[in-house]
């Protein structure tokens, strides 16, 4: 896939995550959500599933022929390009009507991460990425005419650096509570800005990393490329950089060893 096709493809992702958070806004803080609990045990609503329905028919509009992968709707198609979705990621914060979710959209070309964006309508900003691109931030400030480039963090001790997690308790159903204490005690400071809010912080520099013990493809697809286009890096806990490793690390890069380092103590 050529530079071009891959700005193409970028373009309309963010194009159509926006209108996905539209969407998705027409729903939230309204008090006759429905929600129901998937057989995994999390939560799942009205929104997430017709979010991703616009989202896959505006793909097979667009690009007919080509596969997608959402975490509401299944898989479909079994070409070499593969549109990875997650139309709301951070659920539990939508249906309790806190702004930190996001509307992702990743696409994979023959096992290569080319296109991530993050669009989070609850806080007006959409972070993006083209493979060999960059990575671009829009916010009420900076609008679809004028993003400004997005770099992590220069924090090189760990000591100084600011962690994000989603919750506590996924370290606790990982049978991972020592990492989750070691990241307490080793690291300067923590907060659980978590789902893919946390990422999208390390990759525009307000954080310097974010630790995930459970992860699945659709909420990995968008986070690397934007992590790496920024600079960072983005791995799972055998420091891989992989969207199917189950757990994930996202860093600015230059603390990015030792972070490996406490997840596999």
């Amino acid at each position: 896939m050529n530079q071009r096709e891959i700005e193409k493809r970028m373009l309309f992702a963010v194009d159509l995550a926006r209108k996905a958070g539209a969407l998705s806004l027409k729903y939230f803080q309204k008090d006759l959500l429905s929600v129901e609990m998937k057989n995994n045990g999390t939560p799942v609503s009205e929104a997430d599933k017709a979010a991703e329905a616009f989202i896959r028919e505006s793909i097979l509009k667009e690009f007919p022929g080509e596969s997608i992968v959402g975490e509401e709707h299944g898989a479909e198609g079994s070409g070499d390009t593969i549109w990875i979705l997650d139309p709301i990621d951070g659920t539990e914060s939508f249906i309790r009507g806190v702004p930190l979710f996001g509307n992702l959209i990743g696409l994979e070309f023959r096992g290569d991460m080319k296109v991530g964006v993050a669009n989070l309508p609850g806080i007006s900003e959409t972070v993006y990425a083209g493979q060999g691109q960059g990575t671009w931030w829009m916010n009420r400030d900076h609008g679809p005419d004028s993003p400004r480039r997005a770099r992590v963090s220069s924090t090189a001790l760990l000591s100084q650096a600011m962690t994000c997690f989603s919750s506590a308790n996924y370290f606790r159903m990982a049978d991972s509570m020592p990492v989750f204490d070691s990241l307490m005690r080793m690291t300067g400071n923590s907060r659980g800005w978590g789902d893919c809010y946390g990422h999208i912080l390390v990759a525009t520099g307000r954080a310097d990393a974010a630790v995930d013990p459970y992860m699945e493809v659709w909420d990995s697809a968008a986070l690397l490329p934007i992590v790496v286009e920024a600079g960072g890096r983005f791995t799972d806990f055998s420091g891989m950089p992989d969207i199917r490793g189950r757990n994930a690390i996202s860093s600015n890069g230059k603390i990015h060893d030792e972070y490996l380092a406490l997840v596999r103590a």
